[in-house]
């Protein structure tokens, strides 16, 4: 049996056992076609796909080895079988890393896993960020439902979950300007991430994405343009209040605006950017010294 077959009929096997083993008192059973799965059930099913995705499958990473300094590379994704079994596995090269989801309030762990296929020699982004990326995303049956050739700025906020913390693994690269005005790039980061469905679109469908599918992405970053979304004189990334490693949750004023988005942190009337550092030497201003700066204190609107 060749290993691709293997691979689908082990995703067969591991569906077929998550619906068998459904609670039938539960409000999320098949009874319910529409109920939102458990994220943590879901977690299992989407670790064992990919799983069995990484032990059957091979990147042409003999080609980045042979030509180190070659960026005219791009990476390959295969199945093994029996012509090529002697190719060494995706599961032999992948890192992961843990990324939290919440549902109904939970803290629920999801397995993100990447490989570093050329770091790239320049900085990591931090999670919100603007990206300058080509990319390839499909599926495990190798459905590609979006492909970019032509490098495109992506706003790490505004991506899905799992590409965004892939993201931060990959280092920019460096580029010469050419007498035709065009660029070159080089040194630059390229990787694959493989994302369980709770860190894609889960239970959506989008785009030829079925509902609860995992991604799989792969990635060349060229560079990237740190972001100030609301243009309040900080950082986005610097908006994670509760230190969280996701800026995206934080709302001091509770307006349901991010503080990355809101102008205003605090809702005194009174922009961010005007409180920041009114004195101008370079310290964020707490003009009551009770630990809360002035942006992030309602009190405080001078």
């Amino acid at each position: 049996m060749k290993f691709q077959n293997l691979f689908f009929l082990k995703i067969v096997f591991f569906l077929l056992f998550f619906s068998c083993n459904n609670n039938d008192d539960d409000d999320n059973s098949d009874d319910n076609p529409l109920a939102i799965r458990d994220a943590a059930e879901q977690a299992i099913v989407d670790d064992n796909i990919l799983k069995s995705y990484l032990e059957t499958h091979f990147y042409n990473y003999e080609d980045f080895s042979s030509a180190p300094n070659d960026y005219s590379i791009s990476i390959k994704i295969d199945s093994l079988d029996e012509s090529n079994d002697d190719k060494n596995p995706l599961i032999n090269y992948v890192q992961e890393k843990e990324v939290i989801v919440k549902q109904d309030g939970i803290d629920i762990p999801q397995k993100l896993y990447y490989i570093i296929v050329r770091e790239g020699k320049g900085v990591k982004p931090n999670n919100v960020d603007s990206t300058f990326v080509s990319y390839k995303g499909s599926l495990v049956n190798g459905f590609i439902f979006d492909q970019r050739d032509v490098p495109i700025w992506f706003d790490l906020a505004k991506v899905v979950k799992g590409f965004r913390m892939g993201m931060t693994n990959l280092k920019s690269g460096t580029y010469e300007i050419n007498l035709n005005g065009t660029y070159t790039f080089k040194d630059y980061g390229q990787g694959i991430f493989f994302i369980p469905s709770a860190l894609g679109y889960f239970n959506n469908s989008v785009g030829g994405i079925p509902a609860y599918s995992p991604l799989i992405f792969t990635v060349n970053f060229l560079t990237l343009a740190t972001a100030d979304h609301d243009s309040d004189g900080l950082d986005s990334y610097l908006e994670d209040i509760n230190l969280d490693g996701d800026p995206l949750n934080d709302d001091t004023d509770q307006d349901s605006a991010p503080n990355l988005y809101d102008p205003d942190d605090d809702n005194d009337g009174v922009f961010t950017i005007n409180e920041l550092d009114k004195d101008g030497d370079g310290v964020i201003d707490d003009t009551d010294g009770d630990g809360i700066p002035d942006y992030l204190d309602p009190n405080i609107s001078s």
